[in-house]
């Protein structure tokens, strides 16, 4: 089961590099652009969940997306900091030179309505972010305990990650940790994490 989740959970970051990569590195981590001559219909358009997800083409803007973006779209506009700031507001700060380069860690997560793979029947990012500080506590001498408590996705080793591939914030909180090092949560487009570091 844990070897399965951590196939998916490689597929899922590899899948998110193709995506970034795709949307042209790191600038496009904000809403998508439209073309200039599309107008501002196709401007409100580009930066919704519907228009992004569905990628070139008209998919984007049929009856069955515009019904995504009005179920959710509030609190889809609220994730556009999501992995990019701290969760003091700030930009994380460059890694130390002495950064590993990749590592092996675990994660608990924690969903909100809006996070990527949540539910809709997913709970508040308040409450989400007043859980993540309890299971960060818990993690800090029980990981496992953490972990099941965490949501569904939550796991003691997604195996190794290279540096580049995750957001700014969780990539520097776990990047920082010394081995056998827990974080406090971090705001990730999934959702909170708190990450361990293994090796």
């Amino acid at each position: 089961m844990q070897r399965s989740t951590a196939v998916l959970y490689t597929l899922f970051f590899a899948g998110a590099l193709a995506f970034v990569i795709a949307n042209g590195g790191p600038k496009a981590r904000g809403a998508a652009s439209a073309p200039a001559d599309a107008g501002a219909d196709a401007d409100a358009d580009a930066g919704s969940p519907a228009a992004t997800a569905a990628g070139d083409g008209d998919a984007g803007t049929d009856a069955g997306a515009e019904g995504l973006v009005q179920e959710s779209g509030p609190e889809l506009a609220v994730r556009s900091d999501a992995g990019v700031t701290l969760l003091s507001g700030e930009a994380p700060p460059a890694l130390a030179a002495e950064a590993p380069k990749k590592v092996r860690f675990g994660v608990v997560l924690v969903q909100y309505r809006g996070a990527q793979g949540a539910p809709q029947s997913a709970r508040s990012k308040d409450a989400a972010l007043a859980l993540a500080r309890e299971l960060a506590e818990v993690a800090k001498t029980d990981f496992k305990a953490a972990i099941d408590k965490g949501d569904k996705g939550s796991t003691d080793d997604l195996g190794y990650i290279p540096r580049g591939v995750l957001e700014p914030a969780p990539e520097y909180e776990l990047f920082s940790l010394p081995k056998g090092g827990v974080s406090g949560p971090v705001d990730t487009p999934r959702g909170f994490w708190i990450a361990r570091r293994i090796e």
